[in-house]
């Protein structure tokens, strides 16, 4: 599999990109240990410019570039929390959903689906904005809105997998329910949640980057999403403010999108060469 993911010039890159976004993410307080609020110089300073100042500086005089590289911690910090979180919520619902079937199945898919009527944006906008504007409101809001299609997918996988002959195998060596399911079912459901987990991390951060911009960010915390939203009555003026956060949400979010359809050929081969073929 690690052959197959390194086959990937695509993939390879994308997990590049991402080390280097990590990487600046945790030395935030080395590169920068002044933080993304100080003023320190004249506002509207033209980037590369002025030593020092390499991105230039926004409307008060904070240095763009300490904000681009605190805001990745922000970003990257709710993007895997969240997801971890939606898949502690849609694993073992689709799990059970799937296994057990019945009225088990029937009551999982449509609480389920009461959350999928509603738009997923749409419904964020409404937890944060009743819980209050905090990582912690935020991280909870989207976990909340993604959770869903785990649920379905993971429910997908189950219902196929529980159909092998090693299951009935399991269940003729008189194996519980549990253990068949956590040991024998979930395992060989990994590969497509691993890959779709790798997805919602991109789309969380689209999602918190959204409702910074909306205003809706946690207004202790700097991010991509705020430093693009608190530039936008400037951008004919001050076009960087606005350009390089964007820039850094379009690759960080491109190199997940990378690395999930290289962990879908890698984990998947026969389907990718199927789908080439």
């Amino acid at each position: 599999m690690i052959r197959r993911f390194a086959s990937n010039k695509g993939a390879v890159i994308g997990v590049l990109i991402l080390l280097i976004v990590i990487g600046l993410a945790l030395s935030a307080d080395l590169l920068f240990p002044r933080g993304p609020w100080a003023m320190v110089q004249r506002p509207f300073l033209v980037p590369f410019t002025m030593d020092g100042f390499p991105l230039g500086t926004d409307t008060l005089g904070r240095d763009v570039a300490a904000g681009l590289v605190h805001g990745a911690r922000v970003s990257l910090l709710v993007g895997l929390v969240s997801t971890i979180v939606a898949l502690a919520i849609g694993v073992p619902l689709g799990a059970v959903a799937g296994f057990y079937g019945g009225w088990a199945d029937e009551g999982a898919m449509r609480f389920t689906e009461f959350f999928q009527t509603i738009p997923n944006f749409a419904l964020a906008i409404v937890l944060v904005a009743i819980l209050e504007p905090t990582l912690t409101s935020i991280t909870s809001a989207i976990a909340i809105v993604s959770w869903p299609p785990v649920a379905r997918l993971v429910r997908a996988e189950v219902m196929a997998v529980k159909r092998r002959e090693y299951v009935d195998a399991a269940r003729l060596a008189g194996l519980s329910n549990f253990r068949i399911l956590t040991g024998e079912v979930l395992p060989n459901t990994v590969s497509p949640i691993i890959v779709m987990a790798s997805l919602m991390v991109a789309t969380a951060i689209l999602l918190e980057s959204s409702l910074s911009f909306l205003g809706l960010g946690d207004p202790n915390a700097m991010s991509w999403g705020y430093m693009i939203g608190a530039a936008r009555t400037v951008i004919r003026s001050a076009w960087w403010l606005s350009f390089f956060p964007g820039v850094a949400i379009l690759v960080t979010v491109l190199a997940l999108n990378l690395i999930g359809e290289g962990l879908n050929d890698a984990l998947n081969p026969h389907l990718s060469r199927k789908g080439t073929a």
